[in-house]
């Protein structure tokens, strides 16, 4: 394997697990696997530009953060309601169940703005405040502001779906 194919098949072993939920916090369950293979074709095309100006992960982050806004731009385009409209009232059985937590939550992420989906998910990758600034272009004062209204939003979202109907 060349030194391009192994790089990506580094940035895609190590970054995998994190773009795979950056998906699940735009994409719908069914639209999934081809935002992911959007991404990493993204980070393929990229990866011959990218001379270290910023970290590889903040790299890895503002390439997969930029499909996904071409991924809902294309949901748009089609006239696709959005957000997508979720039946969230799992039985007592799936309440216990981890993934369905799990699932949930992604669900209330992708009903969030775009602004706000976006530093939340970087934020849940650990990402500090200046590296998610990197990657959107704001200020570390912005991803702050941001951050905050976003936990809130979120918070707000996961109470509504767990109201009963």
């Amino acid at each position: 394997m060349g030194s391009a194919e192994t790089r990506f098949a580094e940035l895609m072993k190590t970054y995998g697990p994190a773009l795979g939920r950056v998906v699940a916090s735009y994409a719908r369950p069914s639209d999934q696997d081809d935002l992911a293979q959007d991404i990493a074709m993204a980070l393929w095309n990229a990866l011959p530009a990218f001379r270290g100006d910023c970290s590889e992960r903040t790299f890895v982050f503002r390439v997969a953060h930029n499909r996904a806004l071409t991924h809902i731009a294309r949901r748009r385009a089609r006239g696709e309601e959005l957000p997508e409209i979720v039946d969230h009232t799992p039985t007592p059985e799936a309440r216990a169940s981890d993934r369905q937590q799990i699932d949930r939550l992604f669900a209330a992420i992708r009903q969030l703005s775009v602004a706000y989906r976006q530093v939340l998910t970087m934020a849940l990758e650990d990402m500090d405040h200046a590296e998610i600034g990197a990657c959107l272009g704001i200020s570390v004062a912005n991803v702050a502001v941001r951050l905050n209204r976003a936990r809130a939003a979120l918070r707000e979202q996961i109470e509504q779906m767990e109201k009963p109907t």
